[in-house]
């Protein structure tokens, strides 16, 4: 047989493209039109429908970039239809795909959603458009609202990573950027539309099947013969005849071994990125009425909801559509997942801040629909940390599941399916869904490439695949839900099954999860390396909000229990909490979203910020008293200048006064000897008798590199960075001073169109130089970063992560090692070789490169590189544009508890009040390595006190924690405060931790 393949394919392209869809709709009336446009932001259905329309017709310029019109459309239904099926169509001039172009929302005449629009949901059908939302019939009326959002296209052109302004907060007055293209009463023809699915289905599993298969020429054979039974001149009367020539084909179950596909209905939706915030709350209720009106036509459709804070912005803001997702949810049709506030980044957030994710996001799904979610959903964060699978179990969840590893460059990660072991050894069963992606249209091209690619072939039979449209909302249609139907039990096609998330792990662990492999360690993320580094106010912004709320929830709760603060703010710090771990959003935190996100962050930041100060003012006066007595509060774990950990008190002097002379800063402890260029040329241990900047090299050396990754501006740094470098050694000025008793140097340089200056100190007693950086930025492509040269031999790297630090190579040895050029870490990064280590804390970065070289003496020389800003053009042009300071601290003689209390330090500042009475910590623990993370009174307001702590040294630690307040009774609870075992009290509870694990502790006060 001659091969005509190609020739049939192109044959059915055309067609389907040419006759096939137009004669989706047949008879068509147009519906009358008027128009409001709003000004500036959203307004509430009552008011728009209040507002005076204008009469307007198809052609209608609509929407400035940002904007929002409202249509008013009606009509009559022609009698002679009766019988036939009859939609709205409305095309308010859909550009690009669903979620990255202009939406829609179907309003009743009283203002309540039914239904979204989008580019791939043009209808609304007559069951909905009789009066408020009923359904109508042939010889009605008709009349509803669209309130339509005019969001821009930020991807840009074809590469999607061309600057553009439009991220901006828009101005007044812009020019529409729609039109107004399609508003008809039209039939619908149901048998055209299921031969278009069919086709669909059948030409897109023909393809993914061998030349040589038989079932492939088979299907083409069909197609073929469908297209010889349409007339093109009649589509609608003949589309019976075509889809009986498929009824064949269609109809061969699947292989007795085919792979299983659970098949979920989603629609991720990213909390802010090419959009604010606010148009992502627009975006949920949009895809939550197409959801709940999907399911009345299709009874089988289960979707997975992820992110409490989604949930409720629908609660708050749209009434009716909250009522009907309590109603799905309560049906099963929707199933809240994921128990966590947001679809968070996981490198970057703090401890405390990860947990109350958890804490967050599961308390809002049992409170307000009794489920205890049980999956964590992250399909898209860029990387996961290795302290994720503890949080997940303490949070009383077991299952894990993302799709973002698929994205790496260098390596495929190599199972689906397996046990990810975390920094404590708890594991958490895992599955990564083989068809890459969490946007799925279950084609036959994608349920292959599933089949094909899941690394458990031959143990383990089925994987999840979430369907429907995502990142910017809109869900599964019904072409998506008809298609799943087609594919269920095909032959040559894995079997395909619409059913939940719980339904696929319990299933899922029963056939593996004695057999199924471990990862221990993080899930590093081969790919958007830059989001350590992009957008640094927002990750300032964060870092201080984080350690601002662990010192309102400690010195508030010290204050009540000492009986002189009335009340514990708990309503306070439960809506700051919520509003900074919305903006840990993985593309929020990370700097990857637009301008208007970032500069709303900032405000927010801001404004958290005060509030908190002025908490934390209000606690520690009230434990203060009255006085003319200097009290330092320390917040840190960690005792310092004479002042308990966790307590304050009249601080003591540190060590020897410090001198400065002939460029070298002496303490007593450490000399820091600074050149004319004001870079580190020697920094000596005194105690060690060790030199500890590497032989030839400076430290706190700034490198410029340009910086133009291939894709993914604000995402990426690609390897090739390195080659091209500036080292940074003019100068505008070096002044050494005394100030205060702290030797003081200010380096001030300028480059291109930037300056810096540093004002490095060297303290009384201290065993580290602090760095301060102010950077005016105003580069393009540019990444800056300083340098620390140490002459340590370290194979591996230190860094903080949340409740533990995980070790990394230096060197790269295989192509996993290599592809870890840049690593996150929190507050601190370390290296060492047996008997002595050099650390490098920070206040606000995150970013770090870590490597070693040899030296022609022999010697090793292991660079610390901090990643200090970057200044990528998309998707925000003035990404990080403008003033910054940030703290870094070089400690030298530091092992690994050194680096976790200066970590801790240089986060926690004293603060200084005046007053007469110092305060004893309400916990003492009398084992350093054992670390409070959190201490604060008990969510449920009944003055019990929780303790929250974590084992940091990665050993084994025993210690006595010890209340200094009167007890009762002290039980181990987990993330949600929920009880998980009693406790020993005597004068205090005995602890046995194993390596970094968390324990929390609830304390019953008399």
């Amino acid at each position: 047989m001659h091969d005509d393949r190609q020739l049939i394919e192109e044959r059915l392209q055309r067609a389907l493209r040419e006759r096939i869809r137009p004669a989706v709709y047949g008879a068509a009336v147009p519906l009358d039109i008027k128009v409001w446009h709003a000004p500036g932001e959203p307004v509430a259905p009552a008011e728009a429908l209040a507002a005076t329309y204008e009469p307007a017709e198809i052609g209608l310029p609509w929407g400035a970039p940002w904007g929002t019109a409202w249509f008013h459309f009606s009509g009559q239904v022609p009698a002679e239809w009766a019988g036939s099926e009859i939609e709205a169509v409305i095309d308010l001039g859909f550009s690009g795909g669903p979620g990255f172009s202009a939406e829609g929302l179907v309003h009743t005449t009283k203002g309540v959603p039914l239904k979204g629009l989008h580019p791939r949901q043009t209808y609304a059908p007559l069951s909905i458009l009789g009066p408020d939302g009923t359904a109508a019939a042939a010889g009605d009326s008709i009349e509803f609202y669209v309130e339509a959002a005019a969001n821009p296209e930020v991807l840009g052109d074809a590469g999607g990573f061309s600057p553009t302004s439009i991220g901006d907060k828009p101005e007044p007055g812009g020019k529409p950027i729609y039109q107004l293209t399609r508003a008809d009463l039209a039939v619908f023809n149901a048998e055209v539309w299921d031969l278009i699915l069919d086709l669909e289905a059948l030409n897109s599993l023909q393809q993914e099947l061998s030349l040589q298969e038989p079932r492939r020429r088979e299907i083409l054979r069909a197609l073929s013969r469908s297209l010889d039974a349409l007339d093109y001149e009649d589509v609608a009367k003949t589309a019976t005849d075509a889809r009986a020539q498929l009824t064949d084909v269609l109809s061969r179950p699947a292989h007795a071994s085919a792979h299983q596909v659970s098949a979920v209905g989603h629609a991720h939706i990213d909390s802010a990125w090419l959009w604010p915030l606010r148009e992502t709350r627009r975006k949920v209720a949009r895809t939550v009425s197409n959801v709940a009106t999907l399911a009345e036509e299709y009874p089988e459709l289960i979707f997975a909801f992820s992110q409490a804070q989604q949930h409720a912005w629908v609660k708050e803001n749209y009434p009716e559509v909250w009522e009907r997702l309590k109603k799905a949810v309560a049906e099963g049709t929707i199933v809240p997942v994921g128990g966590m506030w947001v679809e968070s980044d996981t490198n970057l957030p703090g401890g405390e801040a990860l947990a109350r994710q958890f804490v967050h996001g599961k308390r809002f799904f049992l409170d307000e629909y009794g489920i205890d979610t049980q999956e964590v959903w992250l399909p898209d964060s860029f990387g996961y940390t290795a302290a994720l699978p503890q949080l997940v179990k303490l949070s009383g969840s077991k299952w894990f599941l993302t799709q973002k590893i698929s994205w790496n460059k260098e390596n495929k990660f190599p199972h689906h399916t397996f046990w990810w072991e975390g920094l404590d050894g708890s594991r958490v069963f895992t599955h990564f869904p083989p068809i890459d992606t969490y946007n799925s249209d279950l084609s036959g091209r994608e349920l292959a490439r599933a089949q094909r690619n899941f690394q458990e072939n031959g143990a383990a039979t089925r994987s999840l695949a979430p369907f429907g449209y995502g990142d910017g909302g809109g869900g599964p249609t019904r072409e998506f839900i008809a298609t799943a139907r087609r594919v269920a039990n095909l032959e040559s096609s894995p079997r395909v099954t619409i059913e939940s998330p719980t339904d696929f792990f319990s299933a899922a662990e029963e056939e593996y999860a004695e057999h199924a492999p471990v990862w221990s360690g993080e899930l590093y993320l081969e790919i958007h390396r830059a989001t350590y580094t992009s957008q640094a106010k927002t990750k300032q912004g964060n870092r201080h909000s984080e350690h601002l709320l662990r010192e309102a929830e400690l010195w508030s709760a010290a204050a009540v229990v000492a009986g002189k603060l009335d009340s514990y703010p708990y309503a306070e710090l439960d809506r700051i909490w919520k509003a900074v771990l919305l903006n840990q959003f993985h593309d929020i935190l990370p700097g990857s979203s637009i301008s208007w996100v970032h500069r709303e962050a900032e405000a927010t930041y801001a404004k958290l910020g005060a509030e908190l100060e002025a908490i934390i003012g209000k606690a520690q006066q009230a434990l203060a008293g009255s006085g003319d007595a200097q009290i330092v509060f320390n917040g840190a774990p960690h005792g310092r200048n004479g002042i308990a950990g966790l307590g304050a008190g009249v601080a003591v002097g540190e060590g020897k006064s410090v001198t400065v002379e002939n460029g070298v800063l002496d303490n007593g402890v450490i000399r820091v000897t600074i050149d004319e260029r004001g870079l580190i040329t020697s920094l000596y241990d005194v105690e060690a008798a060790r030199e500890v900047i590497a032989p030839g090299a400076v430290g706190n050396l700034l490198q410029l590199h340009v910086d133009t990754p291939n894709q993914w501006d604000a995402w990426d740094v690609d390897s090739f960075y390195k080659n091209n470098v500036r080292d940074v050694t003019e100068v505008d000025s070096v002044d050494f001073s005394s100030v205060d008793g702290v030797a003081t140097v200010v380096v001030k340089r300028s480059f291109n169109r930037s300056t810096v200056t540093q004002t490095l100190r060297l303290r009384p007693g201290a065993k580290r130089v602090d760095i301060e950086t102010e950077m005016d930025w105003h580069e393009s492509e540019k990444f800056l970063k300083a340098s620390y040269p140490v002459d340590v031999h370290a194979d591996r790297s230190a860094s903080e992560t949340q409740f533990g630090h995980i070790f990394r190579p230096t060197h790269q040895n295989t192509s996993w090692d290599a592809a870890k050029f840049e690593i996150a870490a929190h507050r601190w990064v370390h290296v060492g070789e047996p008997g002595y280590g050099v650390a490098v804390v920070n206040d606000s970065t995150y970013g770090h490169d870590i490597n070693r070289t040899a030296r022609p003496d022999g010697g090793t020389t292991t660079t610390i590189r901090t990643s200090l800003i970057r200044a990528p053009r998309y998707p925000d042009p003035q990404t990080d544009q403008g003033v910054h300071i940030v703290n870094h601290a070089l400690v030298v003689g530091a092992g690994i508890p050194e680096a976790i209390s200066e970590g801790y330090r240089i986060n926690l500042p004293e603060r200084v009040v005046t007053g007469a009475d110092g305060v004893d910590p309400l916990v003492t623990i009398d084992n350093p390595n054992i670390v409070v993370e959190a201490l604060k009174l008990a969510d449920d307001e009944s003055g019990d006190v929780i303790v929250r702590l974590y084992e940091s040294t990665g050993g084994r630690s025993r210690a006595t924690i010890t209340p200094t307040f009167a007890t009762t009774a002290v039980t181990e609870v987990d993330l949600l405060e929920r009880h998980l075992a009693d406790r020993a009290l005597e004068t205090g509870v005995a602890l046995d931790l194993r390596p970094f694990q968390i324990l929390t502790l609830r304390f019953k006060r008399s």
